[in-house]
């Protein structure tokens, strides 16, 4: 490896990562914490329900600012098969970003329930009232939580991984940095 360097992330960018992330961790805690506790489950849901809906809506807006600002390249010497998993990772990662919040909706709608914001704004049903759909999408939004629970690991170990045992910025770049380029 030479000495150049690559830009890293954009200022918005790694807000919009680590804004993400804090928020994502939170709302599987949140989740778990929910399904474990009858006492603390109303407040908790209270609080689940309008965070989902600012995920979805962080998840629009990091998708799209994504879309015209392309990532820093990956190092040139990673292998292929590593290239491609993190592309499959980072596509999952946004797809579970997008789909958990709208499955919780869609869910809510269907079992009849309200979505409540801040300052008692109600979103509208986005799925029609259907016990047998609740039931469906409540068993979807909880085998998707372990997914999200699963590649967050992943994406964390690979994080770590290129710190620690490649030492190649990749890291460095979404903390902040610019990263030794091949």
């Amino acid at each position: 490896m030479n000495n150049t360097s690559s830009p890293g992330f954009t200022p918005v960018a790694r807000i919009l990562h680590w804004l993400m992330a804090v928020l994502i961790v939170a709302m599987l805690f949140i989740g778990v914490a929910m399904v474990s506790s009858i006492a603390a489950r109303p407040v908790l849901i209270d609080l689940h329900r309008p965070l989902g809906i600012a995920i979805l809506l962080l998840a629009i807006v990091r998708l799209a600012y994504r879309l015209r600002h392309r990532p820093p390249a990956l190092p040139a010497d990673l292998p292929a098969w590593q290239a491609m998993a993190a592309h499959a990772s980072h596509v999952l990662l946004y797809a579970l970003m997008l789909a958990m919040p709208l499955i919780g909706w869609m869910m809510l709608s269907a079992g009849g329930y309200p979505v409540t914001l801040g300052g008692g704004l109600q979103l509208p049903p986005i799925a029609p009232h259907d016990a047998t759909l609740y039931a469906w999408l409540r068993d979807a939004h909880g085998w998707l939580a372990y997914l999200l629970f699963a590649v967050v690991l992943a994406h964390l170990s690979a994080a770590l991984f290129h710190h620690w045992v490649r030492r190649d910025g990749v890291l460095r770049s979404m903390i902040g940095g610019s990263r030794k380029t091949g």
